[in-house]
Protein backbone atom coordinates (compact mmCIF):
# COMPACT_ATOMS: atom_id res chain seq x y z
CA UNK A 1 0.00 0.00 0.00
CA UNK A 2 1.24 3.46 -0.94
CA UNK A 3 0.54 6.79 0.75
CA UNK A 4 -0.84 9.99 -0.74
CA UNK A 5 -2.09 13.30 0.59
CA UNK A 6 -5.15 15.37 -0.24
CA UNK A 7 -4.82 19.14 0.05
CA UNK A 8 -8.54 19.71 -0.41
CA UNK A 9 -9.60 23.12 -1.70
CA UNK A 10 -7.21 26.01 -2.22
CA UNK A 11 -8.35 29.27 -0.67
CA UNK A 12 -9.59 27.76 2.60
CA UNK A 13 -7.13 29.79 4.65
CA UNK A 14 -4.25 27.30 4.75
CA UNK A 15 -2.70 27.92 1.34
CA UNK A 16 0.88 28.60 2.41
CA UNK A 17 0.65 25.67 4.81
CA UNK A 18 -0.69 23.42 2.05
CA UNK A 19 2.39 24.02 -0.06
CA UNK A 20 4.62 23.24 2.92
CA UNK A 21 2.63 20.05 3.57
CA UNK A 22 3.03 18.99 -0.06
CA UNK A 23 6.75 19.66 0.04
CA UNK A 24 7.15 17.66 3.25
CA UNK A 25 5.14 14.80 1.75
CA UNK A 26 7.49 14.93 -1.25
CA UNK A 27 10.50 14.74 1.07
CA UNK A 28 9.00 11.86 3.05
CA UNK A 29 8.37 9.79 -0.08
CA UNK A 30 4.58 10.07 -0.37
CA UNK A 31 3.36 8.80 -3.73
CA UNK A 32 0.81 11.40 -4.84
CA UNK A 33 -0.62 14.78 -3.87
CA UNK A 34 -4.27 15.43 -4.80
CA UNK A 35 -6.13 18.75 -5.06
CA UNK A 36 -9.88 19.30 -5.24
CA UNK A 37 -12.27 21.77 -6.83
CA UNK A 38 -15.93 22.65 -6.31
CA UNK A 39 -16.93 26.29 -6.94
CA UNK A 40 -13.81 28.08 -5.73
CA UNK A 41 -10.25 27.14 -6.64
CA UNK A 42 -9.65 25.05 -9.73
CA UNK A 43 -7.49 21.96 -9.45
CA UNK A 44 -5.11 22.37 -12.46
CA UNK A 45 -3.76 25.73 -11.30
CA UNK A 46 -3.07 24.36 -7.82
CA UNK A 47 -1.43 21.23 -9.19
CA UNK A 48 0.85 23.21 -11.48
CA UNK A 49 1.87 25.41 -8.54
CA UNK A 50 2.61 22.39 -6.33
CA UNK A 51 4.39 20.44 -9.05
CA UNK A 52 6.68 23.37 -9.79
CA UNK A 53 7.84 23.38 -6.17
CA UNK A 54 8.23 19.63 -5.57
CA UNK A 55 10.56 17.08 -7.08
CA UNK A 56 9.15 13.56 -7.30
CA UNK A 57 5.64 13.33 -5.88
CA UNK A 58 2.83 12.81 -8.39
CA UNK A 59 0.07 15.43 -8.58
CA UNK A 60 -3.52 14.45 -9.19
CA UNK A 61 -6.92 16.06 -9.68
CA UNK A 62 -9.47 14.87 -7.15
CA UNK A 63 -11.39 15.85 -9.07
CA UNK A 64 -11.72 17.71 -12.35
CA UNK A 65 -15.48 18.22 -12.57
CA UNK A 66 -17.03 16.80 -15.72
CA UNK A 67 -19.72 19.51 -16.06
CA UNK A 68 -17.05 22.22 -15.85
CA UNK A 69 -15.14 21.32 -19.02
CA UNK A 70 -15.58 19.88 -22.45
CA UNK A 71 -13.75 16.54 -22.62
CA UNK A 72 -11.26 17.78 -25.23
CA UNK A 73 -10.29 20.60 -22.83
CA UNK A 74 -9.66 18.05 -20.11
CA UNK A 75 -7.42 16.09 -22.50
CA UNK A 76 -5.49 19.30 -23.21
CA UNK A 77 -5.07 20.00 -19.50
CA UNK A 78 -3.97 16.44 -18.76
CA UNK A 79 -1.45 16.42 -21.58
CA UNK A 80 -0.06 19.81 -20.57
CA UNK A 81 0.32 18.91 -16.91
CA UNK A 82 1.87 15.56 -17.74
CA UNK A 83 4.36 17.27 -20.03
CA UNK A 84 5.22 20.03 -17.55
CA UNK A 85 5.65 17.59 -14.66
CA UNK A 86 7.66 15.05 -16.67
CA UNK A 87 5.07 12.33 -16.16
CA UNK A 88 3.84 13.10 -12.65
CA UNK A 89 0.17 13.84 -13.38
CA UNK A 90 -2.86 11.68 -12.56
CA UNK A 91 -6.26 12.57 -13.98
CA UNK A 92 -9.16 12.24 -11.56
CA UNK A 93 -12.67 12.91 -12.88
CA UNK A 94 -16.12 13.14 -11.34
CA UNK A 95 -19.62 14.34 -12.14
CA UNK A 96 -19.81 16.54 -9.01
CA UNK A 97 -23.36 16.84 -7.66
CA UNK A 98 -26.67 18.25 -8.86
CA UNK A 99 -26.41 21.53 -6.93
CA UNK A 100 -22.98 22.39 -8.30
CA UNK A 101 -23.57 21.00 -11.79
CA UNK A 102 -26.84 22.85 -12.33
CA UNK A 103 -26.36 25.82 -10.00
CA UNK A 104 -22.76 26.74 -10.81
CA UNK A 105 -22.16 25.35 -14.29
CA UNK A 106 -25.68 25.37 -15.72
CA UNK A 107 -25.33 21.75 -16.81
CA UNK A 108 -28.22 19.36 -16.23
CA UNK A 109 -27.36 16.57 -13.81
CA UNK A 110 -28.91 13.82 -15.85
CA UNK A 111 -27.61 10.42 -16.96
CA UNK A 112 -24.31 10.83 -15.04
CA UNK A 113 -23.12 7.31 -15.85
CA UNK A 114 -23.61 7.68 -19.60
CA UNK A 115 -22.02 11.14 -19.53
CA UNK A 116 -19.00 9.82 -17.65
CA UNK A 117 -18.53 6.92 -20.04
CA UNK A 118 -18.64 9.15 -23.13
CA UNK A 119 -16.40 11.73 -21.46
CA UNK A 120 -13.75 9.13 -20.66
CA UNK A 121 -13.91 7.70 -24.18
CA UNK A 122 -13.36 11.14 -25.72
CA UNK A 123 -10.52 12.02 -23.33
CA UNK A 124 -8.77 8.74 -23.98
CA UNK A 125 -9.20 9.08 -27.74
CA UNK A 126 -7.89 12.65 -27.73
CA UNK A 127 -4.88 11.54 -25.71
CA UNK A 128 -3.89 9.06 -28.41
CA UNK A 129 -3.26 12.11 -30.64
CA UNK A 130 -5.44 10.66 -33.38
CA UNK A 131 -7.78 12.99 -35.19
CA UNK A 132 -10.73 13.39 -32.88
CA UNK A 133 -14.17 12.37 -34.03
CA UNK A 134 -16.90 10.99 -31.83
CA UNK A 135 -20.61 10.32 -32.06
CA UNK A 136 -22.52 9.79 -28.83
CA UNK A 137 -25.72 10.78 -27.06
CA UNK A 138 -24.05 13.67 -25.20
CA UNK A 139 -21.17 14.73 -27.44
CA UNK A 140 -20.70 14.74 -31.22
CA UNK A 141 -17.33 15.80 -32.62
CA UNK A 142 -17.09 17.56 -34.99
CA UNK A 143 -20.54 19.12 -34.96
CA UNK A 144 -22.41 18.00 -38.08
CA UNK A 145 -23.22 20.44 -40.88
CA UNK A 146 -20.70 23.08 -39.82
CA UNK A 147 -17.12 24.17 -40.48
CA UNK A 148 -15.59 21.94 -37.81
CA UNK A 149 -13.18 19.20 -38.78
CA UNK A 150 -11.45 16.41 -36.84
CA UNK A 151 -8.40 17.83 -35.09
CA UNK A 152 -5.65 16.15 -33.14
CA UNK A 153 -3.94 17.12 -29.91
CA UNK A 154 -0.73 19.04 -30.62
CA UNK A 155 0.79 18.64 -27.14
CA UNK A 156 2.87 15.53 -26.55
CA UNK A 157 2.25 14.21 -23.01
CA UNK A 158 5.18 12.61 -21.26
CA UNK A 159 3.43 9.22 -21.23
CA UNK A 160 1.21 7.44 -23.71
CA UNK A 161 -1.19 6.46 -20.92
CA UNK A 162 -1.97 8.93 -18.14
CA UNK A 163 -3.60 7.16 -15.16
CA UNK A 164 -7.32 7.98 -15.10
CA UNK A 165 -9.35 7.83 -11.89
CA UNK A 166 -13.05 8.37 -11.25
CA UNK A 167 -14.61 9.56 -8.01
CA UNK A 168 -17.35 7.04 -7.28
CA UNK A 169 -19.74 6.35 -4.41
CA UNK A 170 -22.85 4.55 -5.68
CA UNK A 171 -22.85 0.88 -6.73
CA UNK A 172 -23.50 1.53 -10.44
CA UNK A 173 -20.86 4.26 -10.63
CA UNK A 174 -18.36 2.02 -8.84
CA UNK A 175 -19.03 -0.81 -11.28
CA UNK A 176 -18.58 1.46 -14.29
CA UNK A 177 -15.40 2.87 -12.73
CA UNK A 178 -13.97 -0.61 -12.49
CA UNK A 179 -14.83 -1.15 -16.13
CA UNK A 180 -13.43 2.06 -17.69
CA UNK A 181 -10.87 3.59 -15.28
CA UNK A 182 -7.46 2.85 -13.82
CA UNK A 183 -8.45 3.72 -10.28
CA UNK A 184 -11.28 4.77 -7.97
CA UNK A 185 -11.27 7.82 -5.71
CA UNK A 186 -13.30 6.96 -2.61
CA UNK A 187 -14.51 9.02 0.35
CA UNK A 188 -15.72 8.00 3.83
CA UNK A 189 -14.20 4.52 3.52
CA UNK A 190 -14.61 2.13 6.45
CA UNK A 191 -12.23 -0.80 6.18
CA UNK A 192 -14.77 -3.27 7.54
CA UNK A 193 -17.37 -2.17 4.96
CA UNK A 194 -15.07 -1.60 1.98
CA UNK A 195 -15.76 -4.93 0.30
CA UNK A 196 -19.54 -4.55 0.46
CA UNK A 197 -19.74 -0.82 -0.26
CA UNK A 198 -17.09 -0.54 -2.97
CA UNK A 199 -14.84 -3.41 -3.96
CA UNK A 200 -17.53 -5.91 -4.90
CA UNK A 201 -18.92 -3.39 -7.40
CA UNK A 202 -15.52 -2.38 -8.75
CA UNK A 203 -14.60 -6.03 -9.19
CA UNK A 204 -17.82 -6.67 -11.12
CA UNK A 205 -16.89 -3.86 -13.49
CA UNK A 206 -13.39 -5.23 -13.98
CA UNK A 207 -14.80 -8.67 -14.77
CA UNK A 208 -17.28 -7.13 -17.20
CA UNK A 209 -14.34 -5.62 -19.08
CA UNK A 210 -12.39 -8.88 -18.96
CA UNK A 211 -9.97 -7.46 -16.39
CA UNK A 212 -8.79 -8.33 -12.89
CA UNK A 213 -8.06 -6.04 -9.95
CA UNK A 214 -4.36 -6.28 -10.81
CA UNK A 215 -3.04 -2.77 -11.40
CA UNK A 216 -6.30 -1.07 -10.40
CA UNK A 217 -5.71 1.65 -7.78
CA UNK A 218 -8.19 1.69 -4.88
CA UNK A 219 -7.58 5.16 -3.52
CA UNK A 220 -9.69 6.42 -0.59
CA UNK A 221 -9.13 9.72 1.21
CA UNK A 222 -8.90 9.36 4.99
CA UNK A 223 -8.45 12.22 7.48
CA UNK A 224 -5.63 11.64 9.96
CA UNK A 225 -5.27 13.30 13.38
CA UNK A 226 -2.46 12.57 15.81
CA UNK A 227 -2.99 12.57 19.57
CA UNK A 228 -3.89 10.57 22.66
CA UNK A 229 -7.54 11.57 23.15
CA UNK A 230 -9.42 9.71 20.40
CA UNK A 231 -12.81 11.12 21.40
CA UNK A 232 -11.55 14.70 21.22
CA UNK A 233 -9.90 14.03 17.87
CA UNK A 234 -13.13 12.52 16.53
CA UNK A 235 -15.05 15.62 17.60
CA UNK A 236 -12.86 17.65 15.21
CA UNK A 237 -14.52 15.84 12.30
CA UNK A 238 -18.14 16.11 13.44
CA UNK A 239 -18.88 19.26 11.36
CA UNK A 240 -17.12 17.75 8.33
CA UNK A 241 -19.07 14.50 8.53
CA UNK A 242 -22.36 16.30 9.19
CA UNK A 243 -21.79 18.55 6.16
CA UNK A 244 -21.41 15.61 3.80
CA UNK A 245 -23.97 13.23 5.29
CA UNK A 246 -26.48 15.98 6.02
CA UNK A 247 -25.94 18.83 3.63
CA UNK A 248 -24.34 17.69 0.38
CA UNK A 249 -26.79 17.61 -2.48
CA UNK A 250 -30.53 17.54 -1.94
CA UNK A 251 -32.59 15.39 0.39
CA UNK A 252 -33.21 12.91 -2.43
CA UNK A 253 -29.75 13.12 -4.00
CA UNK A 254 -27.15 12.95 -1.24
CA UNK A 255 -24.73 10.20 -2.19
CA UNK A 256 -22.84 10.45 1.12
CA UNK A 257 -26.02 10.01 3.11
CA UNK A 258 -26.82 6.92 1.06
CA UNK A 259 -23.31 5.58 1.72
CA UNK A 260 -23.76 6.04 5.48
CA UNK A 261 -27.01 4.10 5.21
CA UNK A 262 -25.25 1.26 3.38
CA UNK A 263 -22.78 1.10 6.27
CA UNK A 264 -25.64 0.48 8.69
CA UNK A 265 -26.43 4.02 9.84
CA UNK A 266 -29.90 4.38 8.33
CA UNK A 267 -31.55 6.03 11.35
CA UNK A 268 -28.57 8.20 12.18
CA UNK A 269 -28.13 9.36 8.57
CA UNK A 270 -31.78 10.45 8.46
CA UNK A 271 -31.45 12.37 11.73
CA UNK A 272 -28.26 14.12 10.60
CA UNK A 273 -29.88 15.16 7.34
CA UNK A 274 -33.09 16.34 8.98
CA UNK A 275 -31.23 18.56 11.40
CA UNK A 276 -28.76 19.88 8.85
CA UNK A 277 -31.40 20.80 6.30
CA UNK A 278 -33.43 22.47 9.04
CA UNK A 279 -30.48 24.76 9.77
CA UNK A 280 -29.38 23.03 12.98
CA UNK A 281 -25.79 22.35 11.99
CA UNK A 282 -24.63 21.92 15.58
CA UNK A 283 -27.38 19.40 16.22
CA UNK A 284 -26.46 17.55 13.05
CA UNK A 285 -22.82 17.37 14.17
CA UNK A 286 -23.83 16.08 17.59
CA UNK A 287 -25.96 13.39 15.93
CA UNK A 288 -22.99 11.90 14.05
CA UNK A 289 -22.11 8.59 15.74
CA UNK A 290 -18.57 8.35 17.08
CA UNK A 291 -18.23 4.95 15.41
CA UNK A 292 -18.94 6.44 11.97
CA UNK A 293 -16.17 8.99 12.42
CA UNK A 294 -13.73 6.54 13.97
CA UNK A 295 -14.20 3.95 11.22
CA UNK A 296 -13.66 6.46 8.39
CA UNK A 297 -10.64 8.29 9.83
CA UNK A 298 -7.26 7.49 11.37
CA UNK A 299 -7.18 8.86 14.92
CA UNK A 300 -4.92 8.53 17.92
CA UNK A 301 -1.27 7.72 18.62
CA UNK A 302 0.97 6.19 15.98
CA UNK A 303 0.35 2.60 17.07
CA UNK A 304 -3.44 3.00 16.72
CA UNK A 305 -3.02 4.69 13.33
CA UNK A 306 -0.81 1.78 12.25
CA UNK A 307 -3.57 -0.68 13.18
CA UNK A 308 -6.01 1.32 11.06
CA UNK A 309 -3.63 1.40 8.12
CA UNK A 310 -3.14 -2.35 8.34
CA UNK A 311 -6.90 -2.81 8.24
CA UNK A 312 -7.18 -0.68 5.10
CA UNK A 313 -4.39 -2.60 3.40
CA UNK A 314 -6.00 -5.93 4.27
CA UNK A 315 -9.34 -4.63 2.96
CA UNK A 316 -7.82 -3.96 -0.48
CA UNK A 317 -6.70 -0.33 -0.46
CA UNK A 318 -3.68 0.23 -2.70
CA UNK A 319 -3.12 3.98 -2.20
CA UNK A 320 -4.22 5.45 1.12
CA UNK A 321 -4.66 9.20 0.70
CA UNK A 322 -4.29 11.07 3.97
CA UNK A 323 -5.76 14.44 4.84
CA UNK A 324 -3.46 15.41 7.74
CA UNK A 325 -5.44 17.46 10.26
CA UNK A 326 -4.29 20.07 12.72
CA UNK A 327 -4.87 23.65 13.80
CA UNK A 328 -1.31 24.68 12.94
CA UNK A 329 1.23 23.81 10.28
CA UNK A 330 3.37 22.04 12.87
CA UNK A 331 0.43 19.81 13.83
CA UNK A 332 -0.28 18.95 10.20
CA UNK A 333 3.39 18.17 9.53
CA UNK A 334 3.46 16.00 12.66
CA UNK A 335 0.41 14.12 11.37
CA UNK A 336 2.08 13.69 8.00
CA UNK A 337 5.21 12.26 9.60
CA UNK A 338 3.07 10.02 11.79
CA UNK A 339 1.68 8.57 8.59
CA UNK A 340 5.06 7.33 7.42
CA UNK A 341 5.96 6.14 10.91
CA UNK A 342 2.69 4.22 11.15
CA UNK A 343 3.26 2.62 7.76
CA UNK A 344 6.61 1.31 8.96
CA UNK A 345 5.16 0.11 12.25
CA UNK A 346 2.39 -1.69 10.38
CA UNK A 347 4.94 -3.41 8.15
CA UNK A 348 3.51 -1.79 5.01
CA UNK A 349 6.39 0.49 4.00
Amino acid sequence: MRLGINLGYWGAGMDADNLAVAQEADRLGYDVCWAAEAYGSDAPTVLAWVAAQTERIDVGSAILQIPARQPAMTAMTAATLDSLTKGRFRLGLGVSGPQVSEGWYGVKFDKPLARTREYVEIVRKAMTRERLSYEGDHWTLPLPGGPGKPLKLTVHPEREHIPLYIAAIGPKNLEQTGEIADGALLIFPAAEHLEATALTHIRAGREKAGLTMEGFDVCPTVPLALGEDVNALADMFRPYTALYVGGMGSRKQNFYNQLAQRMGYEKEAAEIQDKYLAGDKNGAAEAVPHSLIDSTTLLGPVARIADGMRAYAEAGVTTLTLAPAGFTLDERIAALRAGTEAMELAGLA
